[in-house]
């Protein structure tokens, strides 16, 4: 329909043809004439208008009444054309928003991804899990020239793009530290340098940082603020938390960090998460730690990333499939 004005002629002969017949063939002409006008963004009051003029010729003499509610038809259409009109600008601007946000997902993986090492001696299993597009959750293995591996896990207060970019400035800012500086504590104070100086401070970042040394059979590490893990004991089979002292990185310019270290014995295991695990949902209620716990120990005899996958496959049932926190869970088991 290039006017309304051009099919006027056309609807007054569909009108009458449908007044006086009944004839489904005209009803049936006159639905192809909307969905051309839906094409030509003809708007709801316009096609209201041309009824009414088409009306008014057929029916000259129409009562006053009736012509007063096709006045006032003609007024309510042109409110519900303005926020038709309104309602489809704001789903364009969904869709392109939509759009933006799935080349940021995307980049977010490219940027972000890490590969997780085949290391002699070593069973690792990892698995990450975001509630929405973005992921608010980050992991990253550093596999040294001397066969050190550095472990990092962070959840960024906060989620959306904003998070996604923090997490990249983290893991380049650790990719530059020299490997003299890979030691957990200063890997924390450096990057808490980093964090307070360049991220907003409504935006905090929880970080565990790890450090195997298979030399002297040790992991070393520190924590800002991040959700305690668990060891486990092969010898007394026997599970105890992971957990050290320190800010979440940005709270401060000079924080220091503990560093804790611990020897890694044949068949022990290292589990690492974020609250996406420990906080699920269990109904109206928030499921506790030795929950949590319980259910990894039921899948500790599998394989490392079998025992992740299946810990994850677990949780997302429990919440009937919908995540409410991005998930992340690490395991490694030094072999026996």
């Amino acid at each position: 329909m290039e006017s309304v004005a051009l099919d006027l002629d056309n609807y007054r002969k569909l009108l009458k043809e449908y007044l006086l017949t009944h004839d489904e063939t005209a009803l049936y002409q006159a639905e192809q004439l909307s969905k051309l006008s839906v094409q030509h963004n003809v708007s709801p009051e316009e096609i209201i208008h041309v009824h009414i003029k088409a009306l008014k010729e057929l029916y000259p003499e129409l009562p006053e009444e009736v012509n007063d509610s096709l006045n006032f038809l003609l007024e309510a259409m042109i409110s519900y054309g303005l926020a038709l009109q309104e309602y489809q600008h704001l789903r364009e601007k969904q869709s392109a928003l939509e759009s933006e946000i799935s080349v940021a997902a995307n980049m977010q993986k490219t940027l972000l991804s890490t590969k997780k090492p085949e290391i002699p001696g070593l069973d690792i299993g990892a698995i990450s899990v975001p509630a929405n597009r973005m992921n608010g959750d980050y992991y990253h293995f550093i596999y040294d020239n001397d066969h050190t591996l550095g472990i990092a896990l962070a959840d960024v207060i906060g989620k959306g793009i904003p998070a996604a970019l923090a997490m990249s400035m983290i893991k380049y800012s650790m990719d530059s530290f020299p490997e003299d500086l890979r030691q957990p504590s200063r890997i924390l104070e450096n990057l808490n340098r980093v964090v307070e100086r360049n991220v907003d401070p409504s935006m905090f970042i929880t970080m565990f940082y790890g450090l195997y040394n298979p030399k002297d059979q040790t992991f070393s590490y520190a924590s800002a603020g991040h959700e305690p893990g668990f060891y486990y004991h092969k010898e007394t089979d026997h599970y105890s938390e992971i957990e050290a002292k320190g800010l979440v990185l940005g709270a401060t310019n000079n924080a220091t960090y503990d560093q804790e270290v611990t020897q890694i014995e044949a068949g022990d295991c290292i589990i690492l998460l974020t609250d996406g695990v420990t906080e699920c949902h269990l109904g109206d209620r928030f499921i506790e730690r030795d929950e949590v716990l319980d259910v990894i120990k039921r899948y500790m005899h599998l394989p490392a990333q079998e025992a992740v996958e299946h810990v994850y496959k677990h949780f997302e049932r429990l919440q009937d499939f919908h995540l409410r926190d991005d998930f992340t869970l690490i395991i490694i088991r030094k072999d026996v």
